[in-house]
């Protein structure tokens, strides 16, 4: 209170405050203290634009698609490759939601680790890029632990983290899969806090911007109950997929994880770790009498 008096004081013998801020008073009023206003607003914050956009993508470096065996990456051109068909079957049902509401931006998670979220990632950008009507990219946001450059034998950086903090352009930080409407985004240089880098204003900004360059972005994240990563994500994300597996996941962790995610942008559930049996007897039956 008496800083404010020492001013009010000032202002009446025609000073200004105590550091030196001049007042000024407003056209055609007196110069005392209930006309004063002071030059010294609140800085706003410059707008960030990261400038994604189609263009760019012809300057990623371009690798050839060679994936590790350990990868499982399914084969899409196999028309009898049963979990080709479920992957198929999950990319038609996005691309009709598609036409229903804006959906570019579809993060993919899991309760709890190894119930199949980055093996659901991978094979639903792989079969939204054989459509081949518009770029697709998948992005390792699982700055953690991340695995899809080993899966596509590609270098970790540059990558995500080397673009949010301005050691690389976004074409730098992109592999552009050969011979596929497939663009990588792996995880880039290993961070200290990886949720602090994830909250930075460039990270909802990329979110905004990715649909001007890709018609599909599908994001790999943390498992929900582990860290607060894909919460942060899930709300700059257009839709959630939630990823669980048959025989592991328990029905506490599914309700743990969907109330995390506050039940906002889900766009389902999906179930992974089917018996072979099972899927082999929905669709053979099928082709065993139309063939």
């Amino acid at each position: 209170m008496s800083r404010v008096h020492d001013a009010l004081r000032r202002a009446e013998n025609g000073g200004g405050l105590e550091d030196g801020t001049p007042l000024t008073t407003l056209p055609g009023e007196s110069r005392g203290p209930e006309f004063l206003k002071v030059n010294n607003s609140p800085a706003q914050l410059p707008p960030v634009r990261l400038n994604v956009h189609a263009g760019m993508l012809a300057d990623a470096p371009l690798v050839e698609f060679q994936p590790a065996p350990e990868s499982h990456l399914l084969d899409l051109n196999n028309s009898h490759d049963t979990p080709a068909e479920e992957f198929r079957t999950l990319r038609t049902r996005l691309n009709h939601l598609q036409t229903l509401q804006p959906l570019h931006t579809v993060l993919v998670t899991s309760p709890s680790p190894a119930e199949g979220k980055t093996f659901t990632a991978v094979n639903l950008a792989l079969a939204q890029a054989h459509l081949a009507e518009s770029s697709v990219l998948l992005a390792d946001f699982d700055l953690r632990r991340p695995i899809i450059h080993n899966l596509f034998q590609v270098e970790r950086a540059p990558g995500l983290s080397d673009f949010l903090t301005g050691q690389c352009s976004f074409a730098q930080s992109l592999r552009r899969i050969e011979g596929r409407n497939l663009y990588l985004l792996p995880a880039g240089s290993p961070v200290k806090n990886p949720l602090e880098l994830l909250n930075m204003r460039q990270s909802k900004v990329l979110f905004e911007e990715l649909p001007r360059a890709f018609n599909w972005a599908i994001f790999d994240t943390p498992p929900l109950l582990f860290s607060a990563d894909a919460n942060l994500l899930a709300t700059l994300a257009d839709g959630t997929i939630l990823v669980v597996k048959i025989g592991s996941t328990t029905f506490d962790n599914v309700t743990r994880a969907m109330q995390s995610l506050c039940e906002n942008n889900v766009l389902g559930i999906v179930a992974n770790g089917a018996r072979a049996s099972e899927l082999y007897n929905k669709y053979t039956y099928y082709y065993s009498k139309t063939e």
